[in-house]
């Protein structure tokens, strides 16, 4: 490696993929610098619940024989961290609860197989809220993570740990799921790019489900065009997902133009909250002021019913994990519950193995689905969506793309919400209507307020994610940010 050459953990995506294939480092130095920084580091952050150490070491040997060959694929040798609700064949996908406590699946999700049939490199798999319920990544059965910025904080949810690992240069890309904004808001608080594809662009077989109408997976990345290059690989249409849509992938790299003028860009009333920290607007208002700069063209608009999405959401996923979680019965895998009789064995075994928040939703949710409610609520509430996706589509008549905060406070304190269920689903509020209408985002570090990152969100028409990355790179490009690490990473 040359003196001049920034740390193996600090290159991102593309310049990794630069240095492997002029042989400046090898795939086994760039994992084996990455696995070291893990066991510093991770002991105090808890962005992993399972490293693939010997795994990781032969994907790289054998990354290299492509390298070495000529047959290198964008991802190939390039360390990755998936969250532990992707399943993987070789390594256990818990959810981060105690119910799938050592589960290994005996498949991989399509995304984890893409990755493989690429040459990338399994770190390991990263921490979660259980089953991807929560904003802060604090229900993780198995330990909290904390945000490299700060390690008192939180690092957002549920995708914490991947975000984190991401953040702290233990590793150099991920994979999330975002149900509500569970990519969005962890990469704002972590001060990294984080994208939510468009629902049914990016395959949801194997992956754990919580909410089958709104889980969308999609990358973490410390740039733009990073996030570009691991949504090329990991998108597309897959038989084994009922859901998933056929339409081409386009270049997605090529859409980053740097070019942003003339665009209309979309400033939505309604992404306000009265609270708000001033830093946040602060920075989301210098933020829009550069796009302009740019030559974007700010046109108000309004989402009269996105104020109803955060209710709407709290009905629907529930509803959607009471459904999902049924399978969980001790039965089949995971966790088993002896007792008396089989009812009592399920209920002890459910009632052991899920955590509070998961028993909350999984309640709520059969609830509203109950004989005499559902249609006084699941239904009323998948009224209220179709209204919500409607104010989006009128809007794109008059905007190529929609900018608001990610978030509407910087990461908070660990345990500042964890009991006040409203004030934690709060978090989630400009990042949740995204889910309920289908439409990709991403978001990109816009600044910081109180010494912690605050982050850019930019929505955009179904499929448009070639406007979005357009957008948020312009944009990151025309900034410093991508240039700041968190002081608490560093070795």
């Amino acid at each position: 490696m040359s003196d001049t050459m920034p740390r193996l953990t600090d290159l991102t995506l593309a310049e990794a993929r630069r240095a492997l294939d002029t042989k400046a480092i090898s795939a086994n130095e760039l994992t084996r610098a990455h696995l070291e920084r893990i066991e510093a580091k991770d002991p105090r952050i808890g962005a992993y619940l399972h490293v693939m150490g010997e795994v990781a070491l032969e994907q790289a040997e054998a990354a290299q024989r492509r390298i070495d060959a000529g047959e290198a694929a964008p991802l190939t040798g390039i360390p990755v961290a998936l969250k532990d609700v992707l399943c993987t064949v070789d390594a256990p996908t818990t959810a981060a609860s105690r119910i799938l406590e050592g589960f290994r699946p005996p498949y991989d999700a399509t995304v984890v197989r893409r990755l493989r049939d690429e040459g990338a490199i399994f770190l390991g798999k990263a921490n979660t809220d259980e089953f991807a319920m929560g904003s802060s990544n604090e229900n993780s059965a198995y330990k909290p993570v904390r945000n490299p910025w700060d390690l008192s904080r939180v690092p957002g949810g549920s995708s914490g740990g991947p975000a984190a690992a991401v953040a702290a240069r233990m590793a150099t890309i991920s994979l999330g799921s975002d149900t509500g904004g569970s990519i969005r808001q962890p990469a704002g608080f972590c001060g990294v790019v984080g994208l939510k594809p468009t629902y049914g662009r990016v395959s949801r077989f194997g992956l754990l489900a919580f909410a089958s109408s709104l889980d969308q997976i999609g990358p973490f990345a410390r740039s733009v065009e990073d996030a570009a290059m691991a949504l090329q690989a990991i998108a597309g249409h897959d038989p084994l997902d009922s859901t998933s849509n056929p339409a081409p992938v386009p270049d997605y790299r090529a859409a980053l133009t740097g070019d942003i003028a003339g665009l209309r860009i979309g400033i939505a009333r309604e992404f306000t909250l009265e609270g708000m920290e001033p830093g946040v607007i602060a920075a989301f208002e210098a933020a829009v002021a550069r796009l302009e700069a740019l030559g974007a063209n700010l046109v108000e608009v309004s989402l009269p019913h996105s104020g109803y999405a955060l209710p709407t959401y709290y009905i629907t996923a529930p509803a959607e994990a009471s459904a999902n979680l049924a399978r969980y019965d001790g039965v089949k895998y995971g966790l088993s519950v002896e007792a008396g009789t089989l009812r009592e064995s399920y209920e002890r075994t459910r009632g052991e193995g899920f955590g509070e928040e998961v028993k909350r939703r999984i309640m709520l949710g059969t609830y509203a689905l109950s004989s005499g409610y559902y249609d006084a609520y699941y239904v009323k509430a998948q009224k209220v969506r179709t209204l919500i996706k409607r104010d989006f589509d009128e809007a794109w008549n008059r905007v190529d793309a929609i900018v608001a905060p990610t978030s509407p406070t910087v990461a908070f304190p660990l345990g500042a919400r964890s009991g006040d269920p409203y004030q934690m689903y709060l978090s989630d509020i400009f990042t949740v209507p995204a889910n309920m209408a289908g439409i990709p985002g991403i978001a990109v570090p816009c600044g910081f307020s109180e010494g912690m990152p605050v982050s850019l969100q930019v929505l955009g028409p179904a499929f448009a994610e070639p406007m979005i990355l357009r957008i948020a790179h312009a944009y990151e490009q025309s900034e410093s940010w991508l240039a700041r690490r968190p002081e608490s990473a560093a070795v």
